[in-house]
């Protein structure tokens, strides 16, 4: 579909979708037997080669998933594709967000985040750029998903570390990647969670100018077996019952405990930003000395479909975007051969997940 044709039926599609919290943790996912959802489209350049890094949002019933595609040159961008049944979408012919910046330049936009807040559409990480040399988590915001406005950096000069297979910390400057925003106002703050090695917490009054705690300063580490190489947020943060927060993460592992080393895959962890000990908001300082509530010690998804475990050198699955829909979740992640999949599960009532 052309972008004008988008633009006038996106315009009936302006209300918020039912929602149902959920309890943690969130119920077991399934997966269909052939459960590919988007594969690469060898008519589009765009997208020619690898899809991958699906993110979800939900307006009215209907499922908008923005994702990663490659080209041929490995130059990524980001499409933007919508059904109103969560399996068989229509794509948008052209890239919503593509190199045009200095820092963008060589590998170009991937791994889209979008939260909505007060009728704006943020993209957070919000695009992360890739320059074949370093990632930047960057920002853009839109009011129809098809017209962004980008921004520079969030975290410059950034210095992060990740373990390689041995266990050492490798240092990497001006490395920042992945961020998930919760899409609610806390202690007058907004909260984000981010990084690709540990996941960090930075705050912000206006969802543009964000502040992190340092590196040492890390709200999670990798820690269980299945991630102790790394781990990574996922979607954005969703809401519990009782007010906390589901952050569904990836994690990578070195090798241990059964695990191929450099297998991928996803787990949940709970979150409680207003429970975090704040600074005068005024000054958007970041929370300080806060952790997860409670992590999932198994992984949620992992790489189990044929498809899934013959592609790519080690099986993985990296989930991206969690949305509900008529009354089932559907995480949609990517997997080694550059396409993507879906599990789905069934929204529980109170109670009845035990």
């Amino acid at each position: 579909m052309r972008p004008a044709k988008f633009l006038a039926h996106f315009a009936l599609l302006t209300d918020e979708a039912a929602y149902t919290p959920p309890d943690f943790p969130l119920p077991q996912f399934h997966k269909s037997k052939d459960n590919t959802v988007f594969k690469p489209n060898p008519q589009n350049d765009r997208e020619s080669t690898h899809i991958s890094n699906p993110n979800g949002i939900v307006l009215n019933d209907t499922i908008f998933i923005f994702y990663r595609g490659q080209n041929a040159k490995n130059e990524s961008s980001i499409g933007l594709a919508w059904s109103t049944c969560g399996y068989s979408f229509t794509r948008l012919n052209k890239p919503i967000l593509y190199a045009t910046e200095p820092w963008e330049a060589g590998g170009g936009t991937e791994r889209a985040n979008v939260v909505r807040v007060n009728g704006t559409f943020y993209m957070t990480y919000m695009y992360t750029a890739y320059d074949t040399k370093t990632a930047k988590l960057c920002m853009a915001t839109s009011t129809d998903l098809v017209k962004w406005t980008k921004y520079p950096p969030v975290f410059p000069n950034w210095l992060d570390t990740r373990n390689d297979v041995s266990g050492e910390a490798v240092p990497r400057l001006n490395w920042s990647k992945a961020g998930a925003i919760v899409n609610e106002k806390i202690s007058g703050l907004y909260h984000m969670y981010w990084g690709d090695s540990y996941i960090y917490h930075a705050t912000s009054e206006n969802m543009l100018n964000w502040t992190a705690r340092p590196l040492e300063d890390h709200f999670a580490a990798p820690l269980l077996l299945w991630e102790d190489r790394f781990i990574t947020p996922g979607p954005a943060p969703i809401k519990t019952r009782d007010g906390k927060w589901i952050l569904v993460y990836n994690g990578e592992t070195t090798g241990h405990g059964g695990y191929a080393p450099f297998q991928e895959s996803a787990g949940q962890m709970l979150i409680d930003p207003a429970a975090s000990s704040l600074s005068d908001a005024s000054d958007s300082n970041p929370a300080e000395g806060d952790a997860p509530v409670v992590r999932v010690e198994k992984p949620m998804l992992y790489a189990s479909t044929p498809q899934e475990l013959q592609s790519g050198a080690v099986p993985s699955i990296v989930a991206g975007g969690l949305v509900q829909l008529k009354g089932e979740w559907f995480l949609y992640y990517s997997y080694g051969n550059g396409e993507v999949g879906a599990a789905v599960a069934v929204v529980q009532s109170r109670g009845s997940q035990k």
